[in-house]
């Protein structure tokens, strides 16, 4: 599996993992004060879908820099 397929799968997967965790978030402040470790559950994954999704977004241009027509 090349890297790139390697990054968009686990770009997938954060989003789900961040997505469950932001619904975890809600879930839990609405029956009273959550605890901290699940307020700032949802930053890893979103930090690491910042990271791949630039990846991904650079990809086009990185191509065309290098004068590839992919």
């Amino acid at each position: 599996m090349s890297s790139n397929v390697w990054i968009r799968q686990a770009h997938r997967w954060l989003s789900i993992l961040f997505t469950v965790a932001v619904i975890a978030n809600f879930a839990a402040m609405a029956m009273g004060e959550p605890p901290p470790w699940l307020v700032y559950a949802p930053l890893p994954p979103l930090f690491l879908l910042l990271f791949t999704g630039l990846y991904m977004f650079a990809l086009p241009y990185a191509a065309r820099w290098r004068g590839s027509k992919a």
